[in-house]
C-alpha cells in the first residue's frame, strides 16, 4: 500500500512526451476492409496537403470520415450513424454475403524520423482499429497490439481524437454555432492540447479517493486490531499458564515412561539367563541328531551308487532296443525302395517309345505346310503387281474432284453472302420497326408517369424533423438519468457490502460471546461432580442440588475473601434432615464438605466495626431464608483494603473478630492466616458473574445482529431498487434510441423521396427529347434497309444459277472417283490376304521345329534316367541287414539280465535307509518339549523388547532428556504416584477451559501489524497531501495554457472573420470568471449587421462563422490532418471561394482531406479520390491526380 501510494505521487502530473503525437507527420495513406460500404480491401492515397473526395450522393462519401473517426477510437455508435457498434460491419447486400469483420488502418508518413518518442525509429506509424462479430475491438500500432486508452493519448492535444475539432463531419458546422458555452470550452481545450491535463486530473483524482479510502479503512483496521489486542492480553496469560503446566505434565510423563522402561530392561536380562541355560540342554541332543545324519548321510551315497546301476542298466537296455527298432525299419524301406524302382522303369520304356511316334509324325507335317508357303508367296506378287498400277490413276481423279468443288464452294459463298445480306438488312428492317414501336410505348409511359408523379409533402419532412429533435431531447435527459443512477449504484453497492460486513462482525461477536458462556458453564457445571467426591455425591443422590456459592452475589473484587472466611461451607448443599446428613457423612467423604442446615435459628453475634472497616457480610447478597446462616458465619468479620495498617494495631480489635483482604488473607489478634485456595471452589463466584455478565451482552449482540441484518435488508432492498431502475432506463434509452432510429430513417427517406422528385421529373424530360431524336433516326434506317433488301434478293438469284451448273460438274468427277477407290480397295484386300496366308505358313513351320526339337530333348533325358535307374536296383541289399538284425535281438536278452541284478542292489540299499530314519525321528520327539520351552523363552524376551523400545518411543515421542529425569528417579519412587500426579496436572490443565494456543502468537503478530498499519497511515496522509499539490499544479498550469490559448485564438478569429466575410468582427466571450469552469460564446456581426444573437445569421453566415472558429484553432495547434464533409454545401459562389483560398493557404501547416460538390472547391485539390457505388451496396475508389493529369495533358498537346 506504501508503495502504491508514493507512484501515485510521481506519476499524478509528469507528461509523458511519447503520448503527444508530432504535427509534423502527415497521413499517407488510409485502408479500409470490411468497414460499411467499403467490403473489400481499399486503399485510400493521401501523398499532397489537399485531398478532395468526390462522388454522387449515397456512394459512401461519409463513410471514409467515420472510418478515421472510428479508428481514432469512437465509442458511441450515433456519431458514426448507426444504431451499434456492429453497423460498421459490411452487412451484405442482393450480390454479397457479410462478412466477419471491420478493420481501418491510418498510415502516417515519418520518413524523417520527425515523431517522437518510440515511434521515431520508424518510417511510418500505423494506427489500426479491427472489430468482428463478437463486439471485440482490438487495436494496433505498428503491428503492437495496444489499449484504446493508449490510441487516445497518442492524439491527446493534437485537435484530433473521436470528438475533436479537426474531423468535421456533415452537420457539425452547426452543431458548433449552434453549441452550449461548455462545449465551445471543450474544443478550445483540445486545441490548447489541455485534455490530457484533464485526463491526468481525473486520474490524480482517483488516486486520492483510493488513498482517502484506503486511509479510512486503515483507521477502521487499527482500532479493531487494538480491541483485538486488549482480548489477547487476557488470553495470553492463559496460555501462559496452560504451558507452564503442560511442561510440568510432559516432564511427570517422561519419568513414568523412564520408570517402566528400565523395569522393562532388568526383565529381558532374567529371561536371557533362562534361555541359555535351555539352549545348552538343545545343543546335546543335537549332537546325537548330527551322529544320525551321518550314518543317514552314507546310506543314501549307497542307495544312489544302487540307483546309478539300475539307471545305465536301463539305459543299455533301452539301446538295444532302439538298435533292434531301427534295423526292423531299414529292412522294410529296402523293400520299399525296389518296389518304386522296378515300377518306375516300366513308365520310363512306355514314354520312351510315345516320343519316337511323335517325332515321326511332326516330319511328315513340316512337308505339307512348305508347299502351301511356296503358293502363298506366288500369290502376294501378283496382286502387289496390279494394286501399284491402280495407285498411279489415283491421285488424277482426286485432282479433277477437287477442281470441281473449289468451283462450286466459291458459288456457294457467294450466294450464302448475298442471303445474308438478306438477312441483316431483314434485321435492320425489323429493329427498327420494333424501335419505333418501343420509343413510342416508351414516351407514352413517361407522358403517363409526368402526368402521375406527385411532390412530396414538405410539411410532413417538417414534423418529422421535429419530431426527431423532441425524441433526441427525451433520449438525452433518459441517457442523464441514466448516468446518475450509475453513479448512484457504487454507493449502494458499497452500502450493501459494509451492512454485510457489519452483520457478519455482530454474528461473530455473538458467537464469540455465546461460546464463552457456553465453556464457562460447562466448567462451572463440572465442579461440584468431579473427581472422587462427584461420585460420592452420585451415590447419596446429592449431585441435583444447588451448593451456597451458586445462592449469594458478592460485590466484585471480594470473591476470595468470602472463600478464605467460608472455605468448604462456600460449596455447602442444603439438608432438610440433619440425621440423614450426618449418615451420609460416615459413608468415607472423600474430602472436606458441609451440609447447610438452615432450620436452626439465627444467632447475632456481631460487634461494631472498627474505625474505617465495613462487615463482610454487607458485602454479600442472598435469599431469605439464607441470610440468618450469612449472619452467623460472617459475624465479626471485616474486610480491609490493607492488613498491613492492622498488624501494629491488632489490639483494637474486638475478641474474636477477624480482618480478611481481597486476595483471601485473615489477620485476628493471634493470627495472620494465608489461603490457599480449593480447586472445587476457587473462583466459582466470579465465574458465575462473568457467566450472568455474558448472558446479558449475549443478548445484546443478537440485537445488534438482528438490527445489521435489518440494515442489510434495507441495503438490499435499495440496491435492488436502483438496479431495477437501472433496468428500466436502459429500456427506455433503447426504446428512445430505436425510435431516434426510426425517426431518422424517415426523415432520411421523405428527403430521399423529394430528391428522387426533382431528379425524376428532370430525367423524364431529357427522355422524352431524346425519345424523339431517336424516332427520326430509327425511320432513316429503316428506309436504308428496304432499299438494300431489294438489290440483294437480285444478286441471290443469279447466284443460285451458277451453283446448279457448278453442282452437276462435281456429282459426275465425284462418280468416277468412287469407282477407282472401289477397285483400289479390293486390290488391297486381296494383298493383304495373300500376305496373311504367307505369314501363317511361317509360323506354322517354325512350331513344327520347335515340337521337334522338344521330343528329341525328352528321348535324351528318358534314357538317361533309365540307365541311373537300373544301377540303384542293383545296389539294394537285403542280406547284411537281416544278419545285423539277429546279432541286435541277442544283444537285447543279455542286457535285460543285467538290468534284474541291479534293481537287486538297490532294495538292499532302501532297508538300510529307512531303519537310520526311525532312529533319527525317535530322537527328535525326545528333544521337542525342551525346544517348545525355548521358543518361549524367546517369546518373552521378545515381548519385554518390545516392551521397553515402546517406552523408549514414548520418551523420544516427547524428546525427553535422560540426563535430567535419572537425578529425580529416586529409590522411594512409584509409578501409582507418578500417575496420580499425572491425573492431577491433566485436570488442572482441563479447569483451564478452551486455551486459545496461539494467542501469544497472535498478540505479537497483531502489535507488529499494528505498528506496521501507523506507518502506512503516516504514509498515506503525506500520499494525500502530495496529491493535493498535484492537482493544485495541474489547475494552475491548466488555467494559464487555456488562458493563454483563449486569448490567442480570440484574436485569430478576430482576424479570420473579416477574411472570410469581407469585413465585420467576431470575438469569443467568457460566460464566468473562472476559465476551468466558464462557457464560451460566440459574438458575430458581418459586415453591415448589428446581430445581438448568433441564432439570427443566415445558414452560410453560421457556417463561414464556424469556419473562422476552426480556422483559428488550426493556428493554434495545427493538426497532423483535417477532415471537412461537405463543409461547403451552404455556401455561395462567392463565399466558397474565400473559403477555398483560407484552406489552401491554411495546407502549408495542416494536411486537408475534404468531400465537397462543389466545382470550385475541386479545383484547388492536388489529388481527387472518386467513390463509386457501381455495384449496388458496395464503394470502390478511383484516384486522380490532379497535377499529374494537367502535365499528362500538356504533354500531349505539344
Amino acid at each position: 500500500m506504501r508503495q502504491c501510494s508514493i507512484v501515485a505521487t510521481t506519476t499524478a502530473f509528469s507528461p509523458d512526451p511519447s503520448c503527444v503525437f508530432p504535427i509534423v507527420v502527415r497521413l499517407a495513406k488510409l485502408k479500409l476492409a470490411g468497414f460499411k460500404t467499403f467490403v473489400d480491401p481499399t486503399t485510400v492515397l493521401t501523398p499532397g496537403n489537399l485531398v478532395g473526395v468526390v462522388g454522387p450522393n449515397g456512394c459512401g462519401k461519409s463513410n471514409i470520415i467515420d472510418a478515421v473517426r472510428w479508428v481514432l477510437g469512437e465509442s458511441r455508435a450515433s456519431a458514426l450513424r448507426g444504431g451499434s457498434m456492429m453497423d460498421v460491419i459490411f452487412n451484405g447486400s442482393t450480390t454479397r454475403k457479410p462478412v466477419s469483420r471491420a478493420s481501418v488502418e491510418l498510415v502516417f508518413d515519418n520518413a524523417e524520423g520527425r515523431a517522437a518518442g518510440q515511434w521515431k525509429p520508424y518510417a511510418e506509424v500505423a494506427v489500426k482499429r479491427v472489430l468482428d462479430r463478437s463486439g471485440e475491438s482490438t487495436y494496433y500500432i505498428n503491428g503492437m497490439q495496444v489499449r484504446r486508452k493508449d490510441v487516445i493519448d497518442l492524439f491527446l492535444g493534437t485537435g484530433l481524437g473521436p470528438r475533436a475539432y479537426a474531423i468535421i463531419e456533415q452537420g457539425m458546422i452547426s452543431r458548433i454555432i449552434e453549441a452550449k458555452p461548455e462545449e465551445i470550452r471543450g474544443f478550445l481545450e483540445e486545441a490548447a492540447g489541455v485534455t490530457k491535463y484533464r485526463e491526468r486530473r481525473k486520474e490524480t483524482e482517483g488516486r486520492l479517493s483510493d488513498a482517502r479510502d484506503n486511509l479510512t479503512r486503515l483507521d477502521d483496521i487499527r482500532n479493531e486490531l487494538g480491541q483485538q489486542i486488549g482480548k489477547l492480553e487476557g488470553q495470553a496469560a492463559v496460555a501462559e499458564k496452560y504451558r507452564q503446566l503442560t511442561t510440568s505434565l510432559s516432564e511427570r510423563q517422561n519419568l513414568l515412561w523412564l520408570l517402566k522402561r528400565n523395569e522393562a530392561r532388568a526383565e529381558r536380562g532374567r529371561l536371557m539367563e533362562e534361555l541359555a541355560d535351555a539352549t545348552r540342554r538343545i545343543d546335546a541332543d543335537s549332537t546325537r541328531l548330527q551322529e544320525l545324519e551321518g550314518q543317514l548321510e552314507t546310506a543314501r551315497d549307497a542307495q544312489f551308487a544302487a540307483n546309478e546301476g539300475v539307471q545305465q542298466a536301463q539305459s543299455a537296455l533301452f539301446a538295444a532296443s532302439s538298435e533292434l527298432t531301427r534295423l526292423e525299419g531299414e529292412l522294410a524301406r529296402l523293400r520299399d525302395s525296389r518296389r518304386i524302382l522296378e515300377s518306375r522303369l516300366a513308365q520310363l520304356e512306355r514314354d520312351d517309345a510315345q516320343w519316337r511316334s511323335q517325332l515321326e509324325n511332326l516330319a511328315a507335317e513340316g512337308e505339307r505346310w512348305q508347299g502351301l508357303l511356296d503358293n502363298a508367296a506366288l500369290r502376294a506378287e501378283q496382286a502387289e503387281g496390279r494394286h501399284a498400277e491402280l495407285s498411279e490413276r489415283l491421285p488424277e481423279a482426286e485432282e479433277a474432284q477437287h477442281s470441281a468443288d473449289a468451283a462450286a464452294a466459291a458459288v456457294r459463298r457467294e450466294l450464302n453472302q448475298a442471303e445474308q445480306q438478306i438477312r441483316v438488312e431483314e434485321a435492320h428492317r425489323v429493329s427498327s420497326e420494333r424501335t419505333l414501336d418501343t420509343l413510342a410505348q416508351r414516351r407514352t409511359r413517361l407522358q403517363q408517369e409526368q402526368a402521375s408523379v406527385q411532390a412530396p409533402d414538405l410539411a410532413a419532412v417538417a414534423e418529422r424533423e421535429a419530431a426527431l429533435a423532441e425524441i433526441e431531447d427525451a433520449l438525452a435527459q433518459r441517457q442523464a438519468d441514466l448516468s446518475d443512477a450509475q453513479g448512484q449504484l457504487p454507493g449502494a453497492q458499497q452500502a450493501l457490502k459494509q451492512a454485510l460486513e457489519a452483520e457478519r462482525q455482530a454474528q461473530r461477536h455473538a458467537t464469540e460471546l455465546r461460546a464463552r458462556r457456553e465453556a464457562l458453564v460447562q466448567l462451572q457445571s463440572k465442579v461440584q461432580v468431579q473427581g472422587q467426591l462427584g461420585d460420592w455425591l452420585k451415590r447419596h443422590r446429592l449431585d441435583g442440588l444447588k451448593p451456597l456459592w451458586q445462592r449469594i452475589r458478592v460485590e466484585a473484587g471480594w470473591e476470595l475473601a468470602l472463600e478464605a472466611v467460608l472455605r468448604e461451607r462456600l460449596a455447602a448443599l442444603p439438608a432438610d434432615d440433619g440425621r440423614a446428613a450426618l449418615a451420609a457423612l460416615g459413608d468415607k467423604v472423600p474430602g472436606a464438605f458441609a451440609f447447610l442446615l438452615a432450620d436452626a435459628p439465627a444467632v447475632d453475634d456481631g460487634c461494631p466495626a472498627p474505625d474505617g472497616l465495613r462487615p463482610l457480610a454487607e458485602l454479600v447478597g442472598a435469599d431469605g431464608e439464607l441470610t440468618g446462616v450469612l449472619t452467623t458465619w460472617l459475624a465479626r468479620v471485616f474486610v480491609a483494603d490493607d492488613l498491613g495498617v492492622w498488624l501494629d494495631r491488632r489490639d483494637e480489635l474486638p475478641p474474636g473478630a477477624r480482618l480478611v483482604s481481597r486476595d483471601g488473607r485473615l489477620l485476628s489478634r493471634h493470627a495472620l492466616i494465608h489461603y490457599a485456595p480449593d480447586s472445587r471452589t476457587h473462583g466459582v463466584i466470579e465465574r458465575q458473574r462473568e457467566i450472568d455478565q455474558l448472558g446479558a451482552e449475549v443478548n445484546a449482540a443478537q440485537d445488534a445482529a438482528g438490527l445489521a441484518r435489518e440494515r442489510v435488508g434495507e441495503a438490499e432492498a435499495f440496491a435492488t431498487r436502483l438496479q431495477d431502475a437501472l433496468g428500466s432506463l436502459r429500456r427506455d434509452v433503447q426504446s428512445l434510441q430505436a425510435r431516434v432510429h426510426a425517426e431518422q430513417v424517415d426523415v432520411l427517406k421523405l428527403n430521399q423521396a423529394r430528391a428522387r422528385y426533382e431528379e425524376r421529373c428532370g430525367q423524364i424530360d431529357r427522355d422524352l427529347g431524346e425519345i424523339a431524336h431517336t424516332e427520326q433516326s430509327e425511320r432513316d434506317r429503316l428506309m436504308r434497309a428496304e432499299t438494300e433488301l431489294e438489290r440483294s434478293r437480285e444478286l441471290a438469284e443469279l447466284q443460285r444459277g451458277r451453283l446448279d451448273a457448278a453442282e452437276a460438274v462435281c456429282r459426275e468427277r465425284e462418280s468416277s472417283l468412287r469407282e477407282t477407290r472401289a477397285l483400289e480397295q479390293a486390290l488391297a484386300r486381296e494383298l493383304q490376304e495373300a500376305r496373311h496366308s504367307e505369314r501363317e505358313c511361317a509360323s506354322k513351320l517354325d512350331d513344327i521345329s520347335r515340337n521337334r526339337a522338344l521330343a528329341a530333348e525328352q528321348l535324351e533325358r528318358t534314357a538317361e534316367e533309365l540307365a541311373e535307374r537300373r544301377e540303384s536296383l542293383l545296389e539294394i541289399d537285403e542280406v547284411s541287414v537281416a544278419a545285423a538284425l539277429q546279432d541286435a535281438l541277442a544283444l537285447r536278452e543279455t542286457r535285460e539280465v543285467a538290468l534284474a541284478a541291479s534293481r537287486n542292489t538297490l532294495e538292499g540299499a532302501n532297508g538300510l535307509l529307512r531303519g537310520l530314519e526311525e532312529d533319527r525321528l525317535r530322537t527328535e520327539h525326545a528333544a521337542a518339549p525342551q525346544r517348545e520351552r525355548v521358543a518361549d523363552l524367546r517369546l518373552r524376551v521378545q515381548a519385554s523388547e518390545l516392551a521397553e523400545a515402546q517406552h523408549a518411543a514414548r520418551l523420544e515421542e516427547g524428546e525427553a532428556d535422560e540426563a535430567a529425569l535419572l537425578p529425580l528417579l529416586t529409590a522411594d519412587l512409584k509409578e501409582i504416584s507418578l500417575q496420580r500426579e499425572v491425573g492431577r496436572l491433566g485436570r488442572e490443565i482441563a479447569e483451564l477451559g478452551p486455551v486459545n494456543l496461539a494467542a501469544l502468537d497472535e498478540l505479537k503478530a497483531a502489535s507488529a501489524r499494528k505498528n506496521y498499519l501507523d506507518v502506512q497511515t503516516e504514509d498515506l496522509v503525506g500520499a494525500i497531501e502530495t496529491l493535493e499539490d498535484a492537482i493544485r499544479r495541474i489547475d494552475r498550469e491548466t488555467r494559464e495554457q487555456l488562458q493563454e490559448t483563449y486569448n490567442t485564438v480570440n484574436h485569430h478569429f478576430g482576424s479570420l472573420f473579416p477574411m472570410l466575410f469581407g469585413g465585420g468582427e467576431a470575438r469569443l466571450v467568457l460566460t464566468g470568471d473562472e476559465i476551468l469552469d466558464a462557457g464560451i460564446s460566440i459574438v458575430a456581426q458581418p459586415p453591415g449587421k448589428k446581430n445581438s444573437s448568433i441564432q439570427l445569421l443566415s445558414g452560410g453566415e453560421k457556417a463561414l462563422t464556424a469556419i473562422a472558429l476552426v480556422f483559428s484553432m488550426f493556428q493554434l495547434n495545427p493538426a497532423p490532418f483535417c477532415m471537412l464533409d461537405e463543409v461547403d454545401a451552404p455556401l455561395d459562389d462567392s463565399n466558397t471561394e474565400r473559403y477555398c483560398q483560407m484552406v489552401k493557404r491554411m495546407s502549408a501547416q495542416t494536411q486537408f482531406v475534404f468531400i465537397s460538390h462543389s466545382k470550385i472547391t475541386m479545383e484547388i485539390a492536388q489529388q481527387l479520390v472518386g467513390v463509386t457505388m457501381q455495384e449496388r451496396g458496395v464503394s470502390r475508389v478511383v484516384e486522380v491526380d490532379i497535377e499529374e493529369a494537367l502535365r499528362l495533358a500538356e504533354t500531349v498537346a505539344a
